[in-house]
């Protein structure tokens, strides 16, 4: 399979290996691509370290003292950070941060907002800032005047992480589907059972509260289903017992506590699998496998830890991942637009993962459609159906830092 990069929207490759940890701007620690959003935001860094003598996320040692600091830096708004520095402070780190990745940043704007903290005479200050603005004359830029009142940006890091539902809307021709949701263990196999007589599959399943989520429906093409309930996350005998039966994962859950929920099918395309379970994101093992011809196919997280499904002969000639302390919009909108649909999700109290694909056959574009809510989206799902839209993926986990 091959499995390339977008050169125009940065694709997470690896942990982060680029520059200082400290002063690193947040996607270089997701490991995408830098540009010259990332560049401002490390400069903002600096220049608080330099006013303030030290940084909130300062004093974390170990292996996972980049995700710990990428971590913080996602939890500390611009107001918390800047809170004993010059207003200019604040409005520089908000404004670089709320940046697109493509986007050119507004240098002459950006340094007008110090111009009240260093002085009115630019020949006496100790950094000459006029070459900026010759810069942006040679480039053809007109100078935006600062409007009172512009319309700002959505903030994106406000301090306050939440967790939500999210969920996936693929187009479909009109077929039943059924959910169950704050579905306790002694209540599973009854829905399960019960939609079996239907002539109905289990197709996604997630958990919330360490209760489980069910979706079934009756266009999954499986021919054969077996799922197990384990409180170990995931449980190796039993899965190897099923492949030697020609079963497969179709989809798998985890709850808080450790336990898990996996699902395993026949009458799927794949001819071999293999999944891991980590206490990080497995970044490495995911671009090992695909360079051996595997696909993601199924993922799920149990507490903070991962465990990630991949799959041969899935269908795919390409896949991108996206991972972020919150719901990745900007990325996912912009695969959208190069043929990549979301075909796996998962999510901890800290991240979201999407893993999104292009298909190898070609096909009338599916659209696709994402949904977050504080609760079970039952009354939105029966919306969807109307429009010919059915649940494709659901995961319950960080959406807003």
């Amino acid at each position: 399979m091959k499995c390339t990069w977008d050169l125009k929207w940065p694709n997470i490759s690896d942990i982060f290996k680029r520059g200082t940890v400290r002063y690193a701007s947040v996607h270089a620690h997701l490991g995408r691509t830098g540009s010259r959003r990332d560049d401002l935001e490390s400069l903002a860094y600096t220049l608080i370290f330099l006013l303030r003598g030290k940084l909130p996320w300062q004093g974390y040692n170990g292996e996972n003292k980049g995700f710990l600091v990428c971590k913080k830096k996602m939890a500390t708004s611009a107001e918390t950070l800047c809170g004993l520095c010059p207003p200019p402070f604040q409005q520089f780190l908000e404004m670089v941060t709320n940046m697109k990745f493509d986007e050119e940043p507004n240098y002459l704007k950006l340094i007008s907002l110090f111009d009240n903290s260093i002085g009115a005479i630019a020949s006496l200050r100790p950094i000459r800032t006029d070459g900026a603005a010759k810069v942006g004359q040679k480039r053809g830029r007109v100078p935006v005047e600062l409007v009172d009142g512009e319309q700002p940006k959505k903030k994106v890091r406000l301090g306050s992480p939440a967790t939500q539902w999210i969920s996936v809307y693929n187009t479909r021709s009109s077929m039943k589907q059924r959910y169950h949701y704050n579905v306790m263990d002694s209540r599973l196999d009854q829905h399960i059972d019960k939609g079996k007589e239907d002539g109905l599959y289990v197709s996604c399943v997630a958990s919330s509260a360490n209760m489980w989520a069910i979706v079934m429906d009756a266009g999954t093409g499986f021919t054969s289903q077996v799922y197990e309930r384990s409180s170990v996350f995931l449980h190796k005998e039993w899965i190897m017992e099923q492949w030697d039966k020609n079963y497969y994962i179709t989809s798998l859950a985890g709850t808080c506590n450790g336990n898990a929920l996996v699902v395993m099918s026949q009458g799927v395309p794949y001819t071999q699998q293999s999944y891991k379970v980590s206490d990080v994101f497995p970044f490495k093992w995911i671009n090992k496998k695909w360079k051996e011809g595997f696909s993601v196919t199924s993922m799920t997280t149990a507490g903070s830890r991962w465990g990630i499904v991949m799959s041969r002969n899935a269908g795919y000639s390409s896949q991108v991942v996206e991972l972020d302390f919150l719901y990745p919009s900007e990325g996912i909108h912009r695969r959208w637009e190069t043929g990549y649909r979301i075909t796996s999700t998962a999510a901890t109290e800290d991240q979201a993962a999407f893993i999104l694909s292009v298909p190898k056959k070609k096909s009338p574009d599916v659209a696709q459609e994402t949904l977050r809510t504080s609760v079970f989206p039952t009354y939105q799902v029966k919306d969807k159906w109307l429009k010919n839209l059915y649940i494709a993926s659901i995961c319950y986990g960080r959406t807003v830092s």
